[in-house]
C-alpha cells in the first residue's frame, strides 16, 4: 500500500503556492469501481442506445434526477462550494478546494489525523448533493457533510452536517469513513444501473462495477440486448416482451371512468404489480441479500422490504423515519384500488404529470373535492391543496422534505390519543391538536376514519399495554386491511404468543402476499404445535425467495427423521439459498452473525464461531455478535474466556447496555455478586429502555438481601414500562413475600388485564382476596 503523505495544516498554502501535487490520502486508481467490467456480458447496452427510437423519454431522463444520482466530479457537476470554504463543527475543521481541475476535501480521517482526500463522485443533485471519497481496498465513502442545493433564499448554497447533533469520530459506524457510510453496500444499488458489488471475503476488497453510473433505462427495463434484436428484426412476436425479461404493460388498456360520487376506478384490475415492484426496489426501506434477478419486478426475490414497524413508522402508519415510499403506498386506499406509480409520475423524467390539484383530479373530480366546501381553506391557498391534508411533508437529511404516500384522511383525534402527527397542526403549528380535532368534527360530523384502522391496535402493541393481543389478532385475521398490515399486526403479535395468534399464523402462511406469509412463520416455528413443521415445509417450495429462506432458517435444526426424502432436498436448497443471503452481505456484521446463529442452532459451534469472530473483526461496535460469541465460548466450558472477552469488547464499547449486562450474567455464574452487581446496575443505567436489565438488576439484588433496593429497582421500571410482564410478576412476587398483600394484588390485576386467558393469574387473585 502506498505511504500516505501528511502535510501540517499551518504550511498547507505555502504547500500550495509552491505548486506541488497533492497526495490524496484515500485509494490507489486500481481501487475505484470499474465502469467496464459489467457492460456487454450481461445484455447492458447502454441508455444512449435508446435514443434513437425513443427520442422524447431520453429527452425526458436527460433532465431528471435519475440520471444525475451519481456522476464522476467535475465542474459541470459539482454543485458545492470548492472555492477554499471551510465548515466547522465541534471543532473539527473540513475545508473544500480546487486544485489542478479536481476536487478536494481537507478533513479528519480514518486514522483521525487531518488528511486530505480527492472528491470522485457526485451523488444526487436536489435539495443536497453528497460527494464520495476512494479509500482503500475499492471503497468509497459518503462524506458526512453534504451541499445544500436549495436557492439561498430558501436556505441553501451552504454546506451542512448531516448529523449535526452527534458528535462522530473515526471509528463510529456513521462517521463518513465507517461501515455505515459505505457506498458499495449503503448506496450503490439505487445510483447505478446494473450494479455488482463483488465483495471478497477472503480480502476485505470490493471490485464493484457498473454498466452505467447512473440510473439508466435499464435500471428498470432490464438488459436491453435483446429489445435491440427485436427492434432490428421488425419487432418479431417471436420475442417475448419485445426482447425484455418482462413488459411495464400493466397500464395497458386500463381506463379510470369516473362515478357519479366523483371518484373514478380502474376498469380492468391489477393483475400483476411488476412496476411498483421495480420502483420499490429503491424506494423503499429494505434489506437486499441476493443479486437482482433480469425481471426486477420480482420484489421478493432478492429485497425483503419492512413492515409498519414502530420506529420506522408511527403507530397508524405515518412515516417516521427514512422509509421512502413504498410501505407508506400499499398502505392506501389508491393502492388498493389499483393505482400504480404511473399514473401520477412520469417515470422518464420523475416528475408529477400534472401540476397543483390537476393531478388528484384524474380520479377524484374537482367540481366536489376541489372546492371550500370540501377541503374548507380558501380557493387556491396552501391549506386548499390535497397534498397538504393527505401526503404531509416529513423533511430528511436535514433539507429533503419528502411527501407521505399512505394518503390519508387526517386525523387530529390520534394525536390526543396516540402521540401521531397529523396535516393540520403540521401547518397550524401555533394550534392545539383539540383545536384541529374540533374543527374537523365541525366540518364533517360523522367522519370517514381512513383505512389506516389498525393504529390503535399497533399502538397497544407498540406499548404491551391491555387488549394489545387481541387487537392486534383482530388486525392480522381481518380481510379489510392492507397486507402490510396484516404482516405488521403478525410482526407485533409474535410478543404475545397464544393459541389463538398461532391459528392466525397458520392460516396466514398460506396467504397470497409474501409479506403476510413471512410474518407468520416466526409465530408457527416458535410454537407447541406438533405438525407446525408439516406447516412449514411447504413454504421451502414458495415462490419468493424471501420466504423460501425464511422457511429454512425457521426448520434449522429440525431432526432429519421429521422430513421426508422430498422435503429434505428442499430444506437442503433453501438452506442455501439462506446462506447465500447472507454471504452476499458479508460485509456486514449483521449478516456474519446472521450466519452464525445459524451454525450454532445446528450444532456447528466451530463454523459459528468463526462466522461471531468474523462479525466483529468487521465491525468491533457491532456487540450483538461478541455476545453472541461469548454464549459459544461459556457453552464449551470456559466462562473466563467469554468474561474476558466481554470486557475487551467493552472497552471498545463504552456504556453499552448490553455488554455490561452480559457481563455481569457472566459473573453471576462465577458467583462474584458485588461485580455483577456493579455492571449489571450499569446496564440498567445505561440502557434504560430495556425493562429486562432492570428486571435482572432486580432479581440480583433481592438475592443478595438487598430487598430494598430491588422494590427500588422494579418500581423505576415500572414507570418506564408500566406495562412489562416480568416486572410486574417480581413487584406482585416480592410483596407478596414481604406480606404487604395489597400491593401484590394491585400488580396481579394488571397483569390479569393484561393477559386475560392466564387462569393462573386468576387463581393467585382468588387466594390473596380470601
Amino acid at each position: 500500500m502506498r505511504k500516505f503523505i501528511r502535510i501540517a495544516a499551518g504550511s498547507i498554502l505555502a504547500f500550495f503556492a509552491a505548486g506541488a501535487v497533492l497526495a490524496d490520502e484515500g485509494a490507489r486508481a486500481e481501487d475505484l469501481p470499474n465502469p467496464s467490467v459489467t457492460g456487454v456480458s450481461s445484455g447492458f447496452v447502454g441508455s444512449q442506445q435508446c435514443a434513437d427510437c425513443h427520442k422524447a423519454e431520453h429527452a425526458d431522463w436527460m433532465l431528471s434526477q435519475h440520471h444525475a444520482a451519481m456522476q464522476e466530479a467535475n465542474a459541470a457537476t459539482v454543485l458545492g462550494n470548492f472555492d477554499n470554504a471551510k465548515f466547522v463543527k465541534d471543532g473539527d475543521e473540513t475545508t473544500f478546494f480546487k486544485k489542478d481541475d479536481k476536487y478536494w476535501v481537507r478533513t479528519q480521517g480514518p486514522d483521525g489525523s487531518v488528511g486530505t482526500f480527492e472528491i470522485r463522485y457526485t451523488f444526487g443533485v436536489y435539495p443536497l448533493q453528497q460527494y464520495l471519497i476512494a479509500l482503500p481496498k475499492g471503497r468509497l465513502q459518503a462524506l458526512g457533510i453534504a451541499w445544500d442545493t436549495r436557492p439561498r433564499e430558501a436556505g441553501g448554497q451552504r454546506w451542512y452536517d448531516l448529523y449535526p447533533d452527534r458528535k462522530l469520530k473515526p471509528g463510529s459506524p456513521l462517521h463518513w469513513t465507517g461501515i455505515d457510510q459505505n457506498w458499495n453496500y449503503q448506496c450503490a444499488w439505487c445510483h447505478s444501473t446494473n450494479l455488482q458489488k463483488n465483495y471478497d471475503r477472503a480480502s476485505g476488497a470490493f471490485k464493484t462495477t457498473w454498466s452505467e453510473i447512473n440510473v439508466g433505462c435499464e435500471a428498470c427495463h432490464g438488459p436491453a440486448s435483446k429489445h435491440l434484436q427485436w427492434a432490428k428484426a421488425g419487432g418479431s412476436k417471436s420475442y417475448k416482451h419485445a426482447g425484455f425479461a418482462f413488459s411495464l404493460d400493466e397500464r395497458k388498456e386500463a381506463a379510470w371512468p369516473m362515478t357519479s360520487s366523483g371518484q373514478a376506478y380502474r376498469s380492468t384490475a391489477l393483475k400483476t404489480h411488476k412496476e411498483i415492484g421495480v420502483c420499490a426496489a429503491c424506494h423503499s426501506r429494505r434489506e437486499q441479500f441476493s443479486s437482482v434477478p433480469q425481471d426486477i419486478g420480482q420484489l421478493f426475490d432478492a429485497f425483503r422490504p419492512s413492515t409498519l414497524d414502530a420506529g420506522l413508522y408511527y403507530s397508524d402508519g405515518q412515516q417516521r423515519d427514512e422509509v421512502y415510499t413504498y410501505g407508506s403506498f400499499l398502505q392506501s386506499k389508491m393502492y388498493a384500488a389499483g393505482v400504480t406509480c404511473s399514473d401520477c409520475h412520469n417515470p422518464h423524467s420523475g416528475k408529477i404529470k400534472l401540476t397543483g390539484n390537476a393531478l388528484c383530479g384524474q380520479c377524484h373530480a374537482p367540481a366536489r373535492f376541489d372546492v371550500p366546501a370540501h377541503h374548507h381553506h380558501p380557493a387556491n391557498s396552501e391549506g386548499a391543496k390535497c397534498t397538504s391534508c393527505h401526503m404531509p411533508m416529513t423533511t430528511y437529511m436535514g433539507v429533503d422534505a419528502r411527501h407521505d404516500h399512505s394518503m390519508r384522511i387526517p386525523r387530529p383525534d390520534r394525536t390526543i390519543s396516540l402521540g401521531t402527527p397529523n396535516a393540520c397542526n403540521q401547518c397550524h403549528a401555533d394550534k392545539t391538536a383539540a383545536w384541529a380535532r374540533d374543527a374537523v368534527k365541525s366540518w364533517y360530523p360523522s367522519p370517514k376514519g381512513g383505512v389506516q384502522s389498525f393504529a390503535e391496535a399497533f399502538e397497544l402493541g407498540d406499548q404491551a399495554a391491555p387488549g394489545a393481543q387481541i387487537a392486534l389478532q383482530d388486525v392480522a385475521a381481518s380481510e379489510s386491511v392492507s397486507a402490510i398490515a396484516k404482516a405488521s399486526a403478525l410482526t407485533r403479535l409474535s410478543r404475545f404468543p397464544s393459541s389463538a395468534a398461532v391459528a392466525i399464523a397458520e392460516r396466514s402462511l398460506k396467504s397470497d402476499n409474501p409479506m403476510v406469509r413471512s410474518a407468520a412463520i416466526p409465530i408457527v416455528a416458535a410454537s407447541n404445535n406438533p405438525t407446525k413443521i408439516a406447516l412449514l415445509t411447504p413454504l421451502l417450495s414458495d415462490p419468493t425467495r424471501m420466504v423460501r429462506i425464511d422457511a429454512a432458517r425457521a426448520l434449522a435444526g429440525a431432526p432429519a427423521a421429521t422430513l421426508d426424502a422430498a422435503n429434505r432436498k428442499a430444506f437442503e436448497t433453501a438452506r442455501q439459498e439462506y446462506i447465500d443471503a447472507q454471504l452476499f452481505n458479508a460485509e456486514r456484521p449483521e449478516a456474519l452473525t446472521n450466519l452464525g446463529n445459524l451454525y450454532q442452532t445446528e450444532g456447528d459451534i466451530a463454523g459459528a464461531r468463526k462466522a461471531y469472530e468474523q462479525a466483529i473483526a468487521i465491525d468491533p461496535t457491532f456487540v450483538a455478535a461478541a455476545i453472541s460469541l461469548s454464549d459459544v465460548i461459556r457453552s464449551s466450558g470456559d466462562e473466563s474466556g467469554a468474561e474476558a472477552l466481554l470486557r475487551r469488547t467493552l472497552e471498545t464499547n463504552p456504556n453499552s447496555g448490553q455488554v455490561e449486562h452480559a457481563l455481569g450474567l457472566s459473573l453471576v455464574r462465577q458467583r462474584r455478586m458485588d461485580e455483577a452487581i456493579t455492571y449489571l446496575s450499569k446496564a440498567a443505567v445505561d440502557a434504560p429502555e430495556d425493562p429486562q436489565f432492570s428486571y435482572v438488576l432486580a432479581v440480583a439484588l433481592h438475592d443478595a438481601g438487598k430487598s430494598d433496593s430491588a422494590m427500588e429497582t422494579l418500581k423505576a421500571a415500572l414507570s418506564r414500562h408500566p406495562y412489562d410482564r416480568n416486572v410486574l410478576w417480581t413487584l406482585a412476587a416480592y410483596d407478596y413475600e414481604s406480606g404487604n398483600r395489597e400491593d401484590a394484588v394491585k400488580y396481579l390485576t394488571l397483569l390479569s388485564q393484561l393477559e386475560p386467558r392466564r387462569t393462573d393469574i386468576v387463581q393467585l387473585l382468588k387466594s390473596l382476596s380470601r
